[in-house]
């Protein structure tokens, strides 16, 4: 979890995580001081969802950001993984 004084908003925090929001996306939503909540949900890239991508596609995006023990991960593994970052 990250340091606990940059989270402004720990109980929406948590609850994003619950939901499967990346460390990064839970954080910038629950800080989100100056708009939507929702709206900040929403920005980022407009990657499509882990499960609708091959395999081999996770295992390069888990290769380029370095999650170890890839190698040996199934589909699944790879997606939360990769979601747990």
């Amino acid at each position: 979890m990250p340091n606990p004084q940059i989270i402004k908003d720990e109980k929406t925090y948590q609850a994003l995580r619950r939901e499967g929001a990346s460390k990064e996306k839970a954080a910038r939503i629950a800080n989100d001081a100056g708009g939507s909540r929702r709206a900040t949900g929403r920005k980022g890239g407009k990657a499509g969802a882990y499960e609708g991508r091959t395999k081999d596609d996770l295992y390069r995006e888990a290769r380029k950001i370095g999650i170890e023990g890839r190698s040996g991960m199934s589909k699944d593994q790879l997606i939360s993984a990769l979601r747990n970052r």
